[in-house]
């Protein structure tokens, strides 16, 4: 098997330039714009969502209007950019409905008022007795009411199961959803591509029927995903049937202004990352710092791979496309299966997560057996990631597992943030997510330079997903949540 030489893995400085470009400004339009105080994202999550869908569809719908040979042709730049920042604002806006949605369930409806039922059973205070009664008839309600507190532990323990897979389930739906829609755009974006025989007009054109695409299909969210008075009418049923939420100022609705949260935005980042406040919210900053390392993780796997087909497989463009509409594919049915596979295991979401990071760091693990002499020398035809075919399946087996994890990844992450600052600490996690996508490819491109040979890539990649399992593994579900609880309690007052 031959080694490509080092030049080609050598990134050029405008797509470095970039990749910065796209991180700083994604990151930076979400965290100012959506870090909101713990009282408004709520009510006004759902015109924050379509005013950012507005502006990256718009921004991409616009590229149909600048054609390369006009002197306009510089501003596509900025709209890449206003493309960009729409995308993942509005994605954080998305992501910080999941747990409303879940709350709204049915399943969880019913969960949350068997809970409430046996919370007030285990409250009630015993009847005085007469001092006549005989000593077993002064144990009775004792006894009654240990058994109330036991009924109460286990409602708990029932409501949190099903609201924890509950959230997964519609955050995996939601992925495979995003999966199956960006395939379709994609085919239909290659008429386009293939007839102009991929030209800039061509990919202006694909770009701007992208646009519309989002466009059409961001009506239906602002018809049917719940408004502020939705929003307000479950809070208030939380409230009844006893759940925290942190109470709500006098006139806050009035009072909230999107230019003045701005201004205050980079103050709470500031603010957040104190040691102080860290060790108020200590898991879900231990599971913030796995997600840095999961998250650049799987997509350096991603990358590394498709460079790997490339530059050692020799394979040709039109394979690695199909390469990349399989993995997300297959993506589709990791997202709908593995809800049904943890509900059928009852397992949590975090044993999930450990089980699918454990599933993804077995494909670098497969691309080191390369290194054997038996694959070296040819005497096995196949195995060790030495033949295309084997990408083919890879991408399947990847897939299946990456969609999973990113609809477990958010839902976790889900159970353990304040209720009400939903969207304030999506923005850090989509932040935490950006921030990390340059480690992974930096260190691969180092090690490719350096050895000549990007297979000694996937030894750091083993080393890099197997690091962060065991910060996964110290997260602490029920303290984390308990903790989420008291610090959006404290804040609201």
């Amino acid at each position: 098997m031959s080694i490509p030489s080092r030049s080609h893995f050598k990134p050029s400085l405008s797509s470095l330039w970039a990749g910065l470009q796209t991180t700083v400004s994604v990151s930076s339009a979400t965290y100012a714009y959506l870090t909101n105080a713990h009282y408004p994202p709520a009510p006004h999550r759902k015109k924050l969502l379509l005013a950012f869908a507005a502006l990256g569809s718009i921004s991409a719908i616009l590229f149909l209007l600048v054609p390369s040979t006009s002197p306009a042709w510089p501003l596509i730049a900025p709209l890449a950019v206003c493309a960009n920042v729409g995308f993942g604002a509005s994605i954080v806006a998305l992501n910080a409905y999941i747990p409303t949605l879940a709350q709204g369930a049915q399943e969880v409806i019913e969960a949350r008022a068997n809970l409430a039922r046996h919370t007030r059973s285990a409250d009630l205070p015993a009847e005085p007795h007469d001092s006549a009664d005989t000593a077993s008839e002064a144990d009775e309600p004792l006894l009654a009411q240990t058994s109330d507190e036991d009924s109460a532990r286990a409602a708990k323990a029932e409501h949190d199961k099903i609201l924890s897979t509950t959230t997964s389930r519609i955050s995996s739906q939601g992925i495979a959803l995003g999966y199956a829609s960006g395939i379709v755009m994609l085919l239909l974006a290659l008429i386009p591509v293939r007839a102009m025989k991929g030209s800039t007009d061509a990919l202006r054109l694909a770009i701007g029927l992208s646009g519309i695409w989002w466009a059409v299909f961001s009506l239906p969210a602002a018809v049917w995903l719940p408004g502020a008075a939705t929003i307000a009418n479950a809070t208030h049923s939380l409230e009844e049937d006893g759940d925290n939420v942190p109470p709500r100022a006098a006139g806050d609705e009035q009072k909230w202004s999107m230019t003045r949260e701005i201004a205050r935005a980079w103050r709470r980042l500031g603010q957040m990352l104190r040691w102080r406040e860290i060790k108020k919210l200590r898991n879900t900053f231990t599971y913030l710092a796995a997600w840095f390392l999961l998250s650049d993780g799987f997509t350096t796997i991603t990358s590394t791979a498709l460079l790997f087909g490339k530059t050692t497989l020799h394979m040709p463009a039109s394979s690695l496309v199909l390469i990349g509409a399989l993995t997300p594919s297959a993506g589709i049915l990791g997202s709908l299966v593995w809800p049904m596979v943890q509900r059928r295991a009852g397992w949590s979401n975090l044993r999930v997560l450990v089980v699918l990071v454990a599933m993804a760091s077995a494909i670098p693990a497969y691309g080191c057996l390369g290194f054997l002499p038996v694959f070296q020398k040819g005497s096995v035809k196949f195995g060790g990631l030495t033949t295309p075919a084997e990408m083919y399946v890879l991408a399947v087996y990847f897939g299946s597992v990456y969609g999973a994890f990113q609809g477990y990844a958010r839902a976790f992450y889900a159970e353990f943030i304040p209720p009400g600052e939903e969207a304030r600490w999506y923005a850090l996690f989509s932040i935490t997510d950006k921030s990390s996508s340059f480690v992974g490819p930096l260190v691969v491109g180092l090690i490719a330079d350096t050895t000549g040979n990007i297979r000694y890539a996937f030894f750091f990649l083993v080393v890099m997903i197997w690091a962060a399992v065991p910060v996964l593994m110290a997260v602490d579900v029920e303290r984390g949540r308990a903790d989420a609880q008291r610090y959006a309690a404290h804040a609201a007052m």
